[in-house]
């Protein structure tokens, strides 16, 4: 038992580090957002504004592959736990080729409701500072 233990917490860590990117993640993109409202001022052109959805874009699409990602660590977790003592060989391959489903592919990750309603009311945010300040 101590070896499926073992392989089981560093899939565990794994996952751990994904769900830890893509809190970061999210707090970057609210803070890069703001700064660029805070340095463009209310003379400014209005196509800088446009930068604002550079990184609610980027971020949202890295976001979406870091929850991949650690979708996919999951399913590598359920089969380590499914897996019998004897057959554990700590590998931690982890590919959609493995782990074939429809929850585990990017456009699902990227339509998922836990970034759809962070990332989207930010762009909803971003269209509504820009109309407020240059109309």
């Amino acid at each position: 038992m101590d070896k499926k233990l073992k392989h089981l917490e560093l899939v565990q860590g794994v996952i751990n580090r994904m769900a830890s990117n893509s809190f970061m993640l999210k707090g970057w993109a609210v803070t890069l957002v703001a700064g660029i409202f805070a340095l463009a001022g209310k003379d400014t052109d209005k196509l800088y504004f446009l930068v604002s959805y550079v990184p609610v874009i980027v971020f949202w699409g890295l976001d979406a592959y870091y929850l991949l990602q650690e979708r996919l660590y999951r399913s590598l977790y359920d089969r380590v736990r499914k897996t019998e003592e004897e057959n554990i060989d700590f590998a931690l391959k982890a590919t959609k080729k493995e782990f074939n489903s429809d929850q585990n592919c990017y456009c699902s990750c990227l339509c998922s409701k836990t970034e759809v309603l962070f990332y989207l009311p930010l762009a909803i945010v971003c269209t509504g500072i820009i109309i407020i300040t240059h109309f």
